[in-house]
This record gives C-alpha cells, structure tokens and sequence, in this order.
C-alpha cells in the first residue's frame, strides 16, 4: 500500500492529478490513512499507462475507456493504430515546417515574403493548425 505523497513521488505527479484521476475514474484508491488516500501499488503501472496515453496525444476520456476494467484494461488496437497514422501526420508535418525553417535561414530573398518555401511553409502552419482543431472535437 502507497500513501497519495508515495504514489505522487513515484509516478512524479502532482497530488491534485492523481485525486483529478481519481474524480474521474481512471484509477481507485483502497482506503485512507488518516486524511491522505492509499493506494495499492499497482496504481503505479496503471498511471504509467495513463501517462503514456497522454503522451501520445489521448484524451483522458479514451483513456478511461482503454483502462475502464481495473485488473485487465482493454485497449482498443485499431484506435492505437489510428493514433499511430495522426502521429505519423503530425511527424511529416512537422519535418516540412523544419526543413522550411531551415530554408528561411538560407533564404536569399529580400522578404521572407517573397520566398516561396515560406509562403509553403505558412500553408501547412495553417492547415497544421486547422486539423488540430478538427481533432479536438
């Protein structure tokens, strides 16, 4: 058994996010010693699972949904592969900003307004932007 001040040392999160998980179902505490929460120390994997899922771009409310059974969670593989496909998205994205960056540096142009690569690169910046937005929703 792990106090909440353990289980935050541990996992290095904050108190207030292991009682927010808490709130919201995606971990349980087994009891109190005294005012302070106390954990099995499972808990432990099951928040590095959480974090992991944060990490990769789930919202805690899929989450929840991966992780609903306590003792056996149930994660979806072709929802992990979707997320794998916006992850490899984002990646290119992100290397074509890059590499315009780059570009803009070494631009010769008088303007980086005249430059073509970055007007290229405000284009994808914008629809970068657009799609995370759509995501979110």
């Amino acid at each position: 058994m792990l106090d909440i001040g353990e289980v935050a040392k541990r996992s290095g999160l904050p108190a207030s996010t292991l009682r927010f998980y808490e709130e919201k179902g995606l971990i349980e505490s087994i009891g109190r010693n005294g005012l302070r929460r106390v954990f099995d120390a499972s808990v432990l994997e099951r928040l590095a699972l959480i974090t992991l899922g944060r990490n990769v771009g789930f919202s805690l409310d899929e989450i929840a949904t991966m992780v609903a059974p306590p003792n056996a969670p149930n994660i979806d593989r072709e929802q992990l592969a979707v997320k794998a496909d916006q992850l490899d998205q984002t990646i290119t994205q992100l290397m074509v900003m890059r590499d315009g960056l780059r570009h803009v540096v070494e631009c010769t142009a008088p303007s980086h307004f005249e430059c073509p690569a970055f007007q290229r690169l405000l284009r994808v910046a914008v629809k970068t932007s657009r799609e995370r937005r759509r995501n979110r929703q």
